[in-house]
């Protein structure tokens, strides 16, 4: 058994709970443990890649009591390939967020190392119950960093977010109740076994109780008509807090991907596929309404909230499509977006930071002390963010048109995903010539670019660079991972002894 499996999930707990009771060692302390902590996990992470790549799933299994009767982790190539999209992330949230953010509230670090905690460990299990106890870990500690730094408007979207939470959990406990009362099981493989063999009438049950689970997954992914929380959370938190909750939505469209297609998936008999026919439409909506927000949009940080519920659209699109190909291009969009839009909150906050009063408002400011270098950073990720060549989001959509077939799901797709990349470039446009050319005569005093913050923002952003550069690699490795999805004799092996490493 692989004991480096159970890290990611192990780290950040230890390191998390010893930041929450050493106070008093002092802020330098528990930033270079904090930061130390997130730098390991990044070649912990791209190990467990490289091991995951091999083919061969590998599973931990807890006091060592096997599937299906034990709790398990689950490393495959799909929660591979997570795992180091958030160690890359969060290492240039954390390190942003030492230039002063850290010091706005009280443990800031044990927070985000418990929340790296939840999303980690939600990639990780092969238990459904588990991934409902992983998704609190990491909402309890998002609901107090959403709130780090305080004031009136955090204060006002950290309620809503936590009250839809809440009734979400609640749901999601139901759905899990309602499924181990028949199948009998919590083990995911396990249940996907039992799900291909329940008589028709456990059917009607089975179904309803999956889509409870896909209203408790939109809500964490921000899937129309559960996405209203996300602007005004997204748009208010903290710039390391809005970068690290650029991978918050990508857990709930993970778990769809996860759950629909290895419990509902071909083998599902009358329950195969069984969402579909929901997230289709949902993806469209979503396209459509995130773009308009981002149209209406005030602020610079509300507009960059508006465009992650795009690229949930997006994604979407390319998981309710469902054939190899769109499933690649919706894998490969889920990395780019991650990164450019965590990139671009950091930006947003620097270019904030130098507007005074003003902020990220879109209104007329004060010019900036820097605009040359804030300038091209946010041409960039507009360009990064719109789809144009040669960065990274213009090939995830250019993937994803190619996967659609001739038909009336091409007619809807193309116009949706074309106008609206359209319709975002207007919309960073228009912020671009608000910040930066309509502009007063003076710069304030008290403008500042810290050297810190600087370099992780442009480190998260050339993540869309580096994309393009290794792009074949990444590409083979996520058509693989598309693969291994479908295998699912590959994941039934696990249940018998010696079946998975």
């Amino acid at each position: 058994m692989n004991h480096a499996l159970i890290l990611p999930v192990l780290l950040p707990m230890l390191i998390g709970s010893v930041l929450l009771f050493a106070t008093r060692l002092g802020q330098p302390f528990k930033r270079g443990l904090s930061l130390t902590a997130s730098a390991v996990l990044v070649p912990l992470s791209v190990w467990l890649l490289w091991q995951a790549d091999q083919g061969v799933l590998q599973v931990y299994a807890m006091g060592n009591w096997q599937p299906p009767f034990g709790i398990v982790l689950l490393l495959d190539r799909l929660s591979a390939l997570m795992l180091v999209v958030t160690a890359v992330l969060a290492f240039f949230s954390l390190l942003y967020g030492m230039r002063g953010d850290d010091q706005r509230g009280r443990n800031f670090h044990a927070l985000f190392q418990f929340q790296l905690m939840g999303i980690n460990g939600a990639f990780l299990t092969g238990d459904l119950f588990n991934l409902f106890v992983f998704f609190e870990i990491l909402l309890i500690a998002s609901y107090s960093l959403l709130l780090h730094g305080g004031g009136p408007e955090r204060v006002r979207a950290g309620l809503h977010y936590v009250i839809l939470n809440l009734v979400g959990s609640a749901f999601f406990l139901i759905a899990v109740g309602v499924l181990y009362g028949i199948t009998g099981t919590l083990n995911m493989v396990d249940m996907a076994v039992r799900v291909a063999a329940a008589t028709p009438d456990q059917a009607p049950l089975l179904g309803a109780a999956g889509l409870l689970l896909l209203v408790v997954f939109a809500l964490k992914a921000a899937i129309l008509p559960l996405y209203f929380w996300l602007p005004k959370a997204y748009g208010s938190a903290t710039a390391p807090v809005a970068a690290m909750f650029a991978i918050m939505t990508k857990v709930g469209l993970y778990s769809i991907l996860r759950v629909y297609t290895l419990i509902f998936g071909d083998q599902a008999g009358e329950l195969a596929h069984m969402v579909e026919q929901w997230l289709w439409p949902l993806a469209l909506l979503n396209l459509t309404l995130g773009v308009i927000g981002a149209f209406a949009a005030t602020s610079l940080q509300g507009l960059l909230a508006y465009l992650v519920v795009v690229s949930v659209g997006t994604i979407l699109a390319g998981i309710s499509i469902g054939s190899p190909q769109a499933l690649q291009a919706a894998l490969f969009y889920l990395v780019h977006s991650v990164w450019i839009a965590g990139g671009l909150f950091l930006l947003a906050d620097l270019i904030a930071r130098q507007r005074g009063v003003k902020g990220g408002q879109l209104v007329q400011g004060p010019a900036l002390r820097n605009p040359y270098l804030l300038g091209s950073l946010f041409f960039f990720g507009a360009m990064a963010v719109g789809g144009l060549p040669p960065l990274s989001g213009f090939l995830g959509k250019l993937l994803l048109l190619q996967a659609v077939e001739p038909g009336r799901q091409a007619l809807f797709l193309w116009p949706i995903i074309l106008v609206g990349s359209l319709a975002t470039l207007i919309a960073l446009s228009r912020a671009g010539s608000t910040l930066f050319w309509r502009v007063g005569l003076s710069q304030l005093g008290s403008a500042e670019l810290d050297t810190g913050r600087t370099l992780a923002t442009v480190g998260l952003l050339l993540m869309s660079l580096l994309l393009m550069v290794f792009a074949a690699p990444v590409l083979d490795y996520i058509s693989a991972t598309v693969s291994q999805l479908h295998d699912l004799d590959t994941y039934r092996l696990i249940l018998q002894p010696g079946g998975a490493s």
